[in-house]
Parts: C-alpha cells; sequence; structure tokens
C-alpha cells in the first residue's frame, strides 16, 4: 500500500511517500517539500498551482522505481496511492474544497482530508486518549479521545487568544521591554540588532501585513536572552496562561498533555516548568508531527 502524507502550514508543506506493505512495516520513500497550501488564504487555483508546479514533478522523479532498502520497489500510478492531507485552515467548510482540489491528481475515494489540529492528536495521542497542542506561530489544543476531537478550546487569533504562541511571546515581549519591566541594556541591545526603534516596531504591528509572523520571529532573540533577568519567567508564563486558558477547561488533569511545535521544542523546560506548575502531566514534545503521523497510519 502506497500513502503519501501532508503536513501543511500557511507557510511550507511537508510530505512523505510511504510504502506500507503490512500493518507495523513501512518504509519512507522519500520526502518532498512545498508551499503551504491552506484554503483559509489562498484561492482553489492557487492551491491547485502548488499541486501542479511543486509536488507533482518531484513524485514523477519515482514514476515506476525507486530504491528501498537496497531493493528495488514498484511505485503504482497515482490514483493508487492513498494520501492523508493535514492542513491548517482544514475546517469542515473547507475541507470539500481542498479534497476536490487533490482529486484532480489522485483518487477522491482514496483522499481524507484533516484539520492540522488533527494532525497533532494523531501524530502526539495515536489510538489513545490525550490532550494534543499546537505551539508555534499560533497556538491550538483539543480533547481527543482515541479516535475523534471531543472539545476544543477556541484559539481565537493572536489578538483574542493564542496564549502560548510564538505571536504573544514576542507580543508580550515587546511589551516588557518598553514598559520598563525588562533591562534597559536588553532594549538596546534589541534596537541595534534587529535595527528597529519603538517607531518601526508601531509600524511593523499595525501598518503592515503578517504581524502575527513578524511577533513570532522575535522569538529567536528571546531565547538567545533566556537568561536576562525576566525573560525566562515570560516565556513561562505564555506558556502558564495558554494552560490555564486553554487545557484546563478539558478537565482532564488524569490525561497526559502532549505538544507540537517550534514553541514547544524551542523552550522544552519553559514548558514543562509551565505544566508542572498547574498541575499537568507532560506527555509528548515534538517539532514537527510528521514522524508520529507516519506511524499512526502504518500501524
Amino acid at each position: 500500500m502506497m500513502i503519501l502524507i501532508a503536513d501543511s502550514g500557511s507557510t511550507k508543506a511537508d510530505w512523505t511517500l510511504i510504502n506500507s506493505p503490512h500493518p507495523g512495516r513501512w518504509d519512507v520513500i522519500a520526502t518532498f517539500h512545498t508551499q503551504g497550501i491552506t484554503p483559509v488564504h489562498q484561492t482553489y487555483d492557487d492551491m491547485r498551482r502548488t499541486i501542479a508546479h511543486e509536488l507533482m514533478p518531484q513524485l514523477s522523479t519515482f514514476p515506476r522505481a525507486a530504491l528501498v532498502n537496497s531493493r528495488m520497489l514498484e511505485i503504482p500510478l497515482m490514483e493508487q496511492i492513498e494520501v492523508y492531507f493535514y492542513g491548517s485552515g482544514c475546517t469542515p467548510a473547507h475541507v470539500p474544497t481542498v479534497k476536490r482540489m487533490l482529486s484532480e491528481f489522485f483518487t477522491a475515494e482514496k483522499i481524507r482530508v484533516e484539520s492540522d489540529l488533527m494532525a497533532a492528536a494523531h501524530a502526539l495521542c495515536g489510538h489513545s486518549a490525550g490532550v494534543a497542542c499546537i505551539l508555534g506561530t499560533g497556538a491550538n489544543s483539543c480533547l481527543y479521545d482515541g479516535e475523534k476531537i471531543v472539545q476544543n478550546t477556541p484559539a481565537l487569533g493572536y489578538i483574542l487568544g493564542d496564549e502560548g504562541s510564538g505571536s504573544v511571546l514576542g507580543r508580550k515581549f515587546l511589551n516588557a521591554l518598553y514598559k520598563g519591566r525588562l533591562p534597559e541594556q536588553l532594549k538596546q541591545d534589541f534596537e541595534k540588532e534587529l535595527k528597529v526603534s519603538q517607531a518601526d516596531i508601531i509600524q511593523r504591528v499595525y501598518r503592515e501585513p503578517q504581524a502575527n509572523k513578524w511577533l513570532a520571529s522575535l522569538s529567536t532573540f528571546v531565547a538567545a536572552h533566556i537568561e536576562v533577568a525576566g525573560v525566562r519567567q515570560l516565556v513561562i508564563d505564555n506558556f502558564r496562561e495558554f494552560l490555564v486558558n486553554n487545557v484546563r477547561p478539558y478537565h482532564c488533569k488524569d490525561l497526559p498533555v502532549s505538544f507540537v511545535g517550534s514553541m514547544a521544542e524551542h523552550y522544552q523546560s519553559e514548558l514543562e516548568e509551565a505544566a508542572r506548575s498547574e498541575g499537568f502531566t507532560v506527555g509528548q514534545i515534538v517539532k514537527s508531527p510528521m514522524d508520529g503521523l507516519v506511524k499512526y497510519h502504518c500501524v
């Protein structure tokens, strides 16, 4: 059985092509990368062009056979590949559009489209109950019963919510920096390194597009200065707010809470400290869901 798994965000999509001759055994044939595919920010034609011009040429490099574990493996035609597409913005309202677009390239009956939150649940929890969380540029969480998502606290985006995310950390960092809760020397170092002033920051956040991504990019500076007085506590408090506002409503302290995403992976020790302080048991912490998705679909 040939399986193609996609993990797509708004910026990039990771694809893994697998041969799974029987449950519990699989060979990763190849990995591919394309632009992100999201129905929230792209038109149907934009999404189709990404598949046609970026994915399909890469898949075509394996037209009949690929070398796997020093043996030749026959690759079926595209119609025989099972496709599992997990994507940002793949809400129930948008799933039919994405599936219809993919069916131009693969057999419709073999395509399944799910949200990035379901990707986190499948990758982190498998077939067991648990809480799955995404902590990256944005943040999200769900209560998963081993088969389906049974509860989800609305993320609400970086202005109204997204506690625990990179964008909110960036916002909190700038607030503390310019309101004097962090050392003056840190502010000087920040402005020098990023070549910005307070006026530049106001312009970037309020008058230019994708402010959330720019705010999240400040995590690099935060991580490099984590030992400066007050900085580490900002990170911990950001995670604590996420757990209190998004995970506590599930009333599930008997279940492990697992995390996927760059924020979770980069600030693992701070995340674990925040979880302990709020009485939660941490399960897995991984940067990408792909390894877990491969295992989920092949075991």
